[in-house]
């Protein structure tokens, strides 16, 4: 049925976070915004996922329907069904500008309107994304986990949808909700942001910007969402997080350790 994050009326936000069975991959979330008549799905998973989220959309939405597919960047847990919503919708495809040229690599070349008039490419610096008479805004966050990141805001429920920032890697099948704790909950996050997320300087770049835009919550695509206390300390242990490059040194970078024999 999916998590209500957000329902007033003519605007809801709803969160899909149980699609992948245990044994088939990394929990992953996927969101729907539906706005009067219009709705963009964001981040919509692999081919792995594109079956049981149609189904799960069929509840709220018409999937064929659909005007805007929102993609944090390239990965195949975000964006390797690309090939069936853009068969099966009428969809536009929202991505960074940096992976327009390398997205249309999973369709199929014999595929019909499937050019580039759908797909709405972001410069670096970022998009206001119409939907209907409301915006969802897709901010930089490059090198937060990919060259060219994007995390997207809806401007009327005041969700910031994170993509891989600030995602816990928690079990399938764990409960859906807020976090209310965060120092609990912080384990599982980050052994995840400390490799993944390139340096400490893009991270407080990105803190500051999310600061100013204070949103009532921030939404992952891995794990719980946050609100209240439990965003603020979350954004203040994420601002002083060493990663990436900042934990590099010579010893991972050595000739002698690449020649040992893989494991069976």
């Amino acid at each position: 049925m999916g998590f209500v994050l957000h329902d007033a009326g003519d605007h809801r936000c709803i969160a899909f976070n149980d699609l992948v069975r245990g044994e088939d991959g990394v929990q992953a979330n996927q969101f729907l915004v539906v706005h009067g008549d219009h709705s963009a799905l964001i981040d919509p998973g692999g081919s792995l996922l594109y079956i049981p989220l149609q189904l799960a959309l069929g509840r709220h939405v018409r999937p064929h329907q659909l005007d805007l597919i929102l993609c944090s960047h390239q990965d195949p847990d975000i964006i390797g069904s690309v090939d069936k919503w853009l068969l099966y919708t009428q969809a536009r495809v929202v991505c960074s500008k940096l992976w327009g040229r390398f997205v249309p690599h999973l369709v199929p070349y014999y595929m019909e309107n499937a050019g580039s008039e759908r797909y709405l490419l972001v410069d670096d610096e970022g998009a206001g994304i119409a939907l209907g008479d409301t915006r969802i805004l897709a901010l930089p966050a490059h090198f937060l986990h990919s060259v060219g990141n994007l995390s997207f805001y809806d401007e009327t429920s005041r969700i910031l949808f994170s993509g891989d920032i600030c995602s816990g890697l928690v079990s399938s099948g764990t409960p859906y909700g807020f976090v209310e704790d965060f120092d609990s909950y912080r384990p599982c996050m980050e052994g995840f942001h400390k490799r993944y997320m390139a340096s400490n300087r893009a991270v407080r770049m990105w803190v500051d910007m999310v600061r100013e835009l204070d949103p009532a919550m921030i939404v992952p695509q891995h794990g719980m969402p946050f609100r209240g206390q439990a965003q603020q300390a979350m954004l203040d242990w994420l601002y002083r997080l060493d990663c990436g490059v900042d934990l590099m040194k010579p010893e991972h970078y050595r000739v002698d350790t690449a020649r040992r024999a893989l494991a069976a």
